[in-house]
């Protein structure tokens, strides 16, 4: 411990696994530490489903098969194919070391049914989420996204992306509420119908990805790993050690220690001893004195033996229930994953639904995307605290990642993680700088 790094990163969740393999492989020396003996963190996968029975302090009362074939995911998120996160597997080389399997299905409520996202020409042609008018003007409206581009003004048509709204944009193609809600939030995967005050380039930008990552594989823009999340901060960690980054589990009461004007100079263990550092990067629950809650996340892992009703027995899928269909101010996401994904014994389901919290009965809120799964077996209710950093202070050197929200993809995930690698650095995140060998991939 006594020696002297650039980055201490404390925690392994996701956030803080990527952020140490990214420091690493640009030259700095890391020492990653946690509290717990396991990666993952608050983003951990519980195995066997014993684990689960247990974090949650319920009885299990019942056979599920074989115990090693759970991979129970606490906080469950989807990938996007064309996303920020593939993109930095991809350039980092983890891919090396993970298996992804695509997602079946994308649904979003209308009324009291859920309707397939479609997927292509064909299904939006086909699709009895619009009426034959609205067909019309969505598919001009899509024509409209697939051929904007922000470096050509002649492809704007008449509207400023910077100065005109979301709903001038959905104003100009005629499109109507229920058609706005599952562009917003089934395509372009905004929280809540704030989006719709703010310049229409970001549900522009939005929709374009969900088209570039469906076009990858064709039912959905969305994977997911096999075994579940938890083959991620792994796979990070694998990265950071090639390039030299030293991990330390395990490691409870760890304190972070300043000097007198506040600024970071080490992190001390229990037994006293001290590791100095440059800077401090570690999630809400290492610097508790540097956030602010924001608010809550409900979310219910649910065990279920068949696959959602109304999905064509997909082994997975997305639903989510946009907020103006339930009368609410955030939306509802459902993430459905089976055997398929080696994440539950054959013949079971894992759904998990998530919101951010709004009344004081939090499992209450969840009943719209519960309601939606037919029986459930059994399930599991938990409520965490959103946190944040109170200021985005570079003077202590400390910098805290934000807690994970309700949505069941990673793009927000990668937002925090890309901002906060440009707090560190000073600069955006360079891909090119990624240079990565087979020799060094398989020595790790």
């Amino acid at each position: 411990m006594d020696e002297k790094y650039d980055v201490i990163v404390l925690g392994t969740g996701l956030k803080e696994c990527i952020l140490s393999g990214m420091l690493s492989v640009i030259g700095k020396k890391v020492l990653h530490m946690d509290r717990n003996k396991y990666y993952g963190g608050e983003s951990a996968s519980l195995t066997p489903i014993q684990q689960v029975f247990d974090h949650f302090s319920v009885n299990k009362t019942a056979d599920y098969g074989r115990d090693r074939d759970w991979n129970v995911d606490l906080i469950p998120k989807f990938l996007m194919a064309n996303g920020q996160l593939v993109k930095l597997l991809i350039y980092t080389g983890v891919t090396r070391y993970l298996e992804f399997k695509s997602v079946d299905g994308s649904y979003v409520l209308k009324g009291n049914k859920i309707y397939k996202v479609p997927a292509d020409e064909k299904e939006a042609l086909s699709t009895s989420l619009m009426g034959i008018f609205e067909k019309r003007r969505y598919r001009n409206f899509l024509v409209y996204v697939q051929e904007f581009d922000e470096a050509d003004p002649k492809t704007y048509k008449d509207m400023n992306p910077d100065t005109n709204t979301a709903a001038d944009l959905f104003a100009k193609f005629g499109l109507d509420g229920n058609t706005q809600d599952f562009t917003g939030h089934a395509l372009a995967l905004h929280l809540n119908d704030d989006y719709k005050s703010k310049p229409c380039k970001s549900l522009v930008s939005r929709c374009k990805l969900y088209f570039e990552s469906l076009s990858r594989y064709g039912k959905t823009p969305y994977l997911y790993p096999l075994y579940g999340l938890g083959e991620l901060p792994q796979g990070f960690a694998r990265l950071s050690a090639i390039y030299g980054g030293t991990y330390m589990l395990d490691k409870p009461d760890c304190e972070i220690v300043t000097d007198d004007s506040g600024k970071v100079i080490g992190v001390k263990d229990k037994e006293g001893a001290m590791a100095q550092c440059d800077a401090v990067v570690c999630d809400p629950s290492y610097a508790p004195n540097k956030c602010k809650k924001v608010g809550q996340v409900v979310r219910a892992i649910c065990i279920m033996n068949h696959p959602v009703p109304n999905t064509k027995d997909a082994e997975s899928v997305q639903i989510i229930v946009p907020q103006g269909q339930v009368n609410r101010k955030d939306d509802i996401y459902i993430c459905v994953v089976s055997s398929a994904h080696q994440v539950c014994a054959k013949g079971y389901y894992l759904a998990i639904v998530s919101t951010t919290v709004e009344t004081s009965n939090p499992e209450a809120e969840l009943e719209p995307g519960l309601n939606l799964l037919g029986p459930i077996i059994q399930k599991f209710v938990s409520v965490s605290d959103l946190f944040e950093p109170v200021v985005e202070e570079t003077d202590s050197k400390i910098y805290v990642t934000k807690s994970y929200d309700a949505t069941t993809h990673f793009e927000t995930t990668c937002d925090d993680v890309l901002h906060t690698y440009k707090r560190i650095m000073g600069e955006e995140f360079d891909f090119s700088k990624v240079k990565h060998t087979e020799e060094q991939q398989q020595a790790a």
